[in-house]
């Protein structure tokens, strides 16, 4: 009971602290409505019958002793008695719950819900326990929530059936595998009003990459209806990035978005409290957003203020998983929940763990990848409860979507596979909380993956995962981060596909040395510049593609320029405020044939190695007002987004008199050199950029080695042809000289300098040369960042030895 003995507490009476009386749950309630309205945070009102009452209804029922017989050394593994036993712990305490002093409470604080709402009015009864949504345990999903729910009687009986599902199957083998005593945690009940989102759309939202870990973004995740299909699996909702610390400065930008498939809307199933119903969503709602970004925005605001209201005691934001609902009635957004975010906030800081696929074959499924592990074993289709019983530790799991039910089965398997569910479903939060890697949303799952079918389940290879027939070979490496000297050389990564940033990110480094615009452009986009400014020169088939790949943008131009900011901001925003140097396109002339519309702007060339690629085409009728596209997308990263830790580089720029072009060029497409701080950079890696060095360098703000290319045409070796092979070798020592000459030259002139290419990874003596010269940057692929760094460290503390030694 409460202090004035009453067993009802409304939440402007609730703080955190009051755990231990009303639960995690209906404490973080009351903490938002009590202290976050004056920051314009909405909360519906409510109110929380306490823990208290329900200890009180079974002492003054002689409940204990009954449970206890129940519950006292019960071996969990043995699900059929669990079940038994779970059913008869419920039934106990419903009927223990059925007391008149707890009625009336119940129905005179609903009667005055009434009186603030209307007659009626729709409340969500949910469980409340007192171990409940803390920062080490999230117990979700584990107890019942009773959805529009009306009338005093209704809402005291969904109260009761609540309070008994303390005893679930789920929630008796989840506090025996956390270490809770059943007995020392108690069940409050929060009866809130509903928000009418119905008929307009809700979700989840987390103040940190859900996958990865990364602290620095915010995921709203949304759907039509009521968000409880979210967490179910039952629809893949729309998702949208932003950026916190350029949100903190002002900036108010979407990051990213993902359009999800949306497929089911859940809504009320009657003014009499008929509970809920899901119905199918249109094509047209499919296929747009289902929230606006100023909402999105707002929402990110939102996140903000609560996870720092949320900080510990030295200060620091406590990450938080949050649920919000928009009223179809006021358009206005609510905060229906706020908790602890338990999972991705707690991995290990000091270990790097890294999962990499050493083998590929036939992809059978994609969806997207909870974790970022490998699994394999004999898939095991499960369609129903029934059917978990044929599970055994080790197997698959694909199902078309998961219940809490299902935890205990769960927790065994190798991977988890599921046909519909996002990022927040139960099967993801549940995986993981396991560890347990797995794909969900992947279409078709069930029919693809027969059962007794050996699989392998890879979440190691960005955002999208792949289920491969068979049992592929994979490592796994584990790094203490002690171990990883730090040298004064600059390491830093490549990368290209926006997936992959955050978990990259993450890793020991000092920003991107080269992030390639191609894979963005053929994987995230997919059509070629040209053919979106002039989709009337392509086929009919390809012209058909683009309007339906564009469906929902103004034009061609502005797909084209929003998904690429995109996949730039991401990368920049993922590694923020560390340096981020972007290359603009470098695709050959085959290479962009190969693109959607490409055939109609790209001729055939005997050797597109040597031919129209690169600077070339920047200013070049044929291409101009593709690169046009490019340049508003990277001023949209840098304007728009505020991430000026943005570089720019250009690739393969021949001469000097090009290189003024291309930087005019620019420059009317709002990337002036030197405007808002922008440095522009120039790929090193045609002889004449290192023979005419010093002209370079007064255009220029700094140079990366292409080794790649500057060894082939150095060394006269086409890269691409595996006669000649044998003959390439950045080794030789007329390359040794080139990177001398390009070192000596970028510092004479006061200018950065630094490699891009993969030699040094793969040579260690070509990395410790270059440290002996004193080339500022490294940048090599993500798996040879940790390897880098240990070279480098050494070479610096071999090098001081030696100049010791000298003196």
């Amino acid at each position: 009971m409460s202090a004035d003995g009453s067993c009802v507490r409304w939440f402007d009476g609730l703080r955190s602290p009051d755990v231990a009386s009303v639960g995690g749950k209906n404490a973080s309630l009351g903490e938002l409505y009590s202290a976050l309205a004056a920051k314009g945070i909405r909360v519906p009102n409510g109110f929380a019958v306490t823990a208290d009452a329900y200890r009180r209804l079974l002492t003054e029922a002689g409940s204990w002793a009954e449970l206890h017989r129940l519950l006292d050394g019960l071996d969990k593994s043995d699900v059929c008695d669990l079940a038994r036993r779970a059913d008869a712990a419920r039934g106990i305490v419903y009927r223990a719950s059925g007391s008149a002093w707890l009625r009336h409470a119940v129905c005179e604080a609903y009667r005055r819900l009434e009186r603030q709402y209307g007659d009626r009015v729709a409340v969500a009864v949910r469980s409340s326990a007192t171990a409940e949504d803390l920062p080490t345990a999230s117990f979700a999903g584990q107890h019942e929530s009773y959805l529009n729910v009306r009338g005093a009687a209704g809402v005291y009986d969904a109260c009761r059936r609540c309070m008994a599902s303390i005893f679930t199957d789920r929630a008796i083998a989840y506090r025996i595998d956390n270490g809770f005593d059943h007995f020392k945690i108690g069940l409050s009940v929060g009866i809130m009003k509903m928000v009418a989102a119905d008929r307009a759309s809700s979700g989840v939202m987390f103040t940190l990459d859900t996958e990865s870990g990364f602290r620095d973004v915010v995921l709203v995740t949304g759907v039509y209806g009521i968000g409880e299909n979210i967490v179910q699996g039952r629809a893949d909702p729309d998702e949208f990035y932003v950026h916190k610390p350029t949100f903190e400065q002002g900036y108010r930008t979407v990051l990213r978005r993902s359009l999800g498939r949306k497929q089911l809307r859940m809504v009320y199933g009657g003014r009499r409290g008929g509970g809920t119903r899901n119905l199918r969503t249109g094509r047209a709602e499919r296929e747009k957003f289902c929230i606006s970004d100023a909402e999105v925005l707002e929402l990110a605001g939102a996140a903000i203020a609560i996870e720092r209201h949320y900080s510990d005691l030295a200060g620091h934001p406590v990450p938080m998983d949050i649920e919000w609902a928009k009223d179809a009635d006021d358009g206005l957004l609510y905060i229906v929940q706020a908790r602890p975010e338990t999972v991705a906030s707690r991995r290990s800081q000091t270990t790097v763990e890294t999962y990499t696929l050493k083998a590929k074959g036939p992809i059978l499924v994609t969806g997207r990848a909870i974790g970022e592990r490998i699994g394999q074993g004999a898939a095991r289709v499960v369609a129903s409860l029934h059917d978990l019983q044929t599970f055994r530790a080790g197997e698959v799991l694909v199902a078309d979507t998961t219940s809490p039910d299902w935890e205990p089965v769960m927790k065994t398997a190798a991977a988890i596979v599921t046909n519909r569910g996002g990022r927040t479903c139960h099967a993801a939060i549940v995986a993981r909380e396991l560890g347990v890697p797995a794909v969900v949303g992947a279409a078709g799952a069930t029919a693809a993956l027969t059962t007794g079918r050996t699989v392998t389940v890879s979440c190691a290879e960005g955002d999208a995962g792949h289920v491969y027939d068979g049992r592929l070979d994979f490592a796994v490496t584990k790094t203490p981060l002690d171990t990883i000297g730090r040298p004064q050389t600059h390491i830093m990564t490549n990368l290209g596909d926006p997936d992959l940033a955050f978990a990259t990110a993450m890793l020991p480094n000092d920003g991107v040395g080269l992030a390639r615009l191609e894979f963005i452009i053929s994987e995230h986009i997919g059509i070629h510049p040209m053919a979106l400014v002039h989709p009337e020169r392509v086929s009919e088939r390809d012209r058909k593609r683009i309007e339906r790949l564009t469906r929902g943008f103004v034009d061609g131009a502005e797909y084209f320029v929003e998904r690429l900011a995109e996949g730039v901001g991401t990368i920049a925003s993922a590694f923020y405020p560390k340096p981020v140097i972007v290359r603009l396109s470098d695709f050959k002339t085959n290479e962009y044939r190969s693109l959607c519309g490409g055939i109609a702007f790209e001729a055939l060339e005997a050797n597109p190695m040597l031919g129209f690629r690169g600077a070339s085409r920047y200013a070049h009728p044929a291409y101009a007002e593709g690169f046009a596209l490019e340049c508003q997308a990277l001023a949209r990263v840098r304007r728009d987004m505020g991430l000026t830790n943005l570089k720019i580089m250009v690739p393969f720029c021949r001469r000097i008199d090009e290189a003024r072009l291309v930087l005019g060029e620019m420059a009317k497409h709002g990337l002036a050199r030197g405007e808002a701080g922008l440095e522009i950079y120039v790929m090193c890696e045609i002889p004449n950029n290192v023979i005419q060095i010093d002209a370079f360098a007064e255009l220029f703000d700094g140079f990366s080695i292409g080794s790649n290319d500057l060894t082939q045409l150095t060394l006269g070796v086409d890269r691409d042809s595996e006669v000649v092979a044998f003959d390439f070798d950045e080794r030789d020592p007329g390359m040794l000289e080139m990177f001398r000459l390009t070192v000596a030259g970028a510092h004479r002139h006061g200018r950065h300098v630094g490699i891009c290419g993969e030699a040094p990874a793969n040579y260690p003596d070509i990395a410790r040369y270059l440290v002996g010269l004193g080339i500022d940057s490294i940048s090599v692929n993500p798996a040879s960042l940790i390897g880098m760094f240990r070279t480098a460290a050494a070479a610096e503390r071999a090098g001081a030895g030696i100049t010791q030694a000298a003196e």
